[in-house]
């Protein structure tokens, strides 16, 4: 199980530009679906994908299902190299995405979240709609069954 709460506040304490996508997103949000792992937007500036190389080094981040000697250096070029990457690391696993199908970007990404307090952390986090939008652009089974507790949530807060 990856455990969330270290992975938001080594994040936060790097000062990383983020914003938490994806299940735990819709667990925060209302949903009882359970997740695995931890999906979140950055920003692709120089100096953030510094901070999120760094912020992450620390629990030796590999590529999740890659073979185990397949080499992969973790620093800010290979953030920059790529977009969507999966990890695995020593906290449990972590999708960092560039960019969100049916969002964009990091800035639309936050423009469609909101603070939220994730135990003693303040982060971004998608919003029902921005989530919405999101889950009917992937499409997946997963993700049509999603669309429907945020229907329920929506209800629920009415």
């Amino acid at each position: 199980m990856t455990d969330v709460q270290r992975l938001l506040d080594a994040l936060t304490a790097a000062r990383v530009d983020f914003v938490i996508v994806g299940g735990v997103a819709l667990v925060l949000r209302g949903s009882s679906r359970v997740t695995i792992d931890l999906d979140v937007c950055y920003a692709r500036d120089r100096d953030n994908l510094r901070r999120l190389a760094g912020a992450l080094a620390p629990f030796h981040p590999r590529l999740r299902g890659a073979p185990s000697d397949l080499p992969f250096l973790w620093d800010e070029r290979t953030l920059a190299s790529g977009l969507n990457f999966t990890l695995t690391t020593d906290l449990g696993d972590v999708d960092i995405l560039g960019e969100i199908p049916g969002i964009g970007d990091y800035a639309k990404v936050a423009a469609g979240s909101s603070d939220l307090s994730v135990g003693s952390t303040r982060v971004l986090v998608l919003d029902l709609d921005a989530l919405e939008r999101a889950k009917r652009a992937a499409g997946r089974a997963k993700d049509l069954l999603d669309l429907a507790e945020i229907a329920e949530i929506r209800r629920r807060s009415r």
